[in-house]
């Protein structure tokens, strides 16, 4: 948490300090005006940090204001750095490969006021545009045919979400979309591959409802994400619980002729909660001959258990959720988001995730409930 919370505070004071420049050399603003707009993003920067004080000690109200206009600012900030950015970059570039051909660079045909106007206004519609798509939830389909799925259960129908992130932002509305379609498909199960909650548990009194209310006729599994520990990880457990999921932390069970195995998150040793036992281990612990289903919050591939499951089931990577962030996740993940991916031995599906983790859009990146149908081969 402190690695985490000094590469925050680097980048994102950073980003900051870049957009002021952009901000004075556009509006020239006065002494007043510069301290200011130095106050209020020296407020943005610790808000979500202050938020999180604020949660633990039960000032809600506050806290959802605090989240949601400081993770907005988030999402616009991310937003106007990376368009003004690479629009510096761009410039930067014919400058050069003017200096170098001897060549007198073309003036600039708009002032820095206007280039910034037309940035803000761009970077407000691509905003509104992923409120859009964050709240769109489609439908990701693929099959699987195996000869190991038992020819008398015809198909077995698995539905995933992951990374929905139930907390201050995320709540009854987004779940509702959620749950519909979660119904359309009507699966034999359902999963929840880790972050089903977020930092906090803020009342989700409603929400475990909701949940509870849904009910496959084979059942519910989940596993931890690495938010289950940020959030605490009994009062994790327990809404779990409550939402009528079967928590499976290292331990497998078989359910419709296959076996599904769930892992905890690498943050069970950063947190202290456990350790991480041996996923081989566990593996081979499961009745052979059976389709085996591998839950595992984050798309790591342990290459000892190759093999040793079919199809592993993944999320945390929430496809980069705003691009080109997407590009930074594929350098520790290369793993592609919403789309099978073949292993050595067996599968491997990473879902782009179904909510949302800070900023409250999604551009480029669309949510889903992934539908994964298990067929006997013919």
């Amino acid at each position: 948490m402190t690695y985490f919370l000094v590469v925050y505070l680097s980048v994102y004071s950073l980003a900051h300090y870049y957009t002021f420049h952009k901000i004075r050399a556009a509006f020239l603003p006065g002494r007043k005006a510069n301290i200011s707009i130095v106050m209020f993003m020296a407020v943005m920067i610790t808000a979500p940090i202050l938020v999180r004080l604020a949660e633990r000690a039960g000032l809600e109200t506050g806290a959802w204001f605090w989240t949601y206009t400081s993770f907005t600012w988030m999402g616009l900030l991310f937003l106007f750095v990376t368009l003004a950015g690479t629009v510096d970059v761009v410039r930067s570039a014919c400058l050069a490969t003017a200096k170098f051909l001897k060549r007198q660079p073309d003036k600039a045909k708009v002032s820095p006021r206007q280039l910034f106007t037309i940035q803000a206004i761009i970077v407000l519609a691509v905003y509104d545009y992923g409120l859009f798509e964050a709240a769109n939830i489609r439908l990701q389909h693929i099959e699987i045919a195996s000869p190991k799925i038992p020819k008398n259960s015809g198909r077995i129908r698995i539905a995933q979400i992951s990374d929905v992130h139930l907390g201050l932002i995320v709540r009854e509305e987004r779940l509702n979309r959620i749950i519909a379609r979660i119904k359309e498909i009507n699966p034999d199960i359902l999963v929840s591959t880790g972050d089903l909650v977020d930092g906090q548990l803020n009342h989700l009194i409603t929400e475990a409802g909701l949940l509870v209310a849904v009910k496959p006729p084979l059942g519910k599994i989940a596993i931890t994400g690495n938010h289950e520990f940020i959030a605490d990880l009994q009062d994790a457990l327990n809404f779990t619980e409550k939402a009528g999921f079967t928590m499976l932390r290292h331990q497998g069970i078989m359910i419709g002729g296959i076996n599904i195995v769930g892992v905890d998150d690498p943050a069970v040793k950063s947190w202290g909660k456990g350790h991480a036992e041996s996923e081989r281990d566990l593996l081979l612990a499961q009745p052979r001959g059976n389709f085996t289903v591998l839950l595992k919050h984050r798309p790591d591939i342990n290459p000892n258990s190759l093999g040793l499951f079919d199809l592993q089931l993944s999320g945390h990577t929430h496809n980069g959720q705003i691009f080109p962030f997407n590009l930074l996740t594929w350098l520790f993940y290369p793993q592609r988001a919403g789309q099978l991916t073949k292993l050595r031995s067996g599968l491997l599906f990473l879902s782009c995730g179904t909510g949302t983790w800070g900023p409250p859009i999604r551009f480029l990146a669309p949510p889903e409930v992934t539908i994964i149908d298990l067929v006997p081969a013919k």
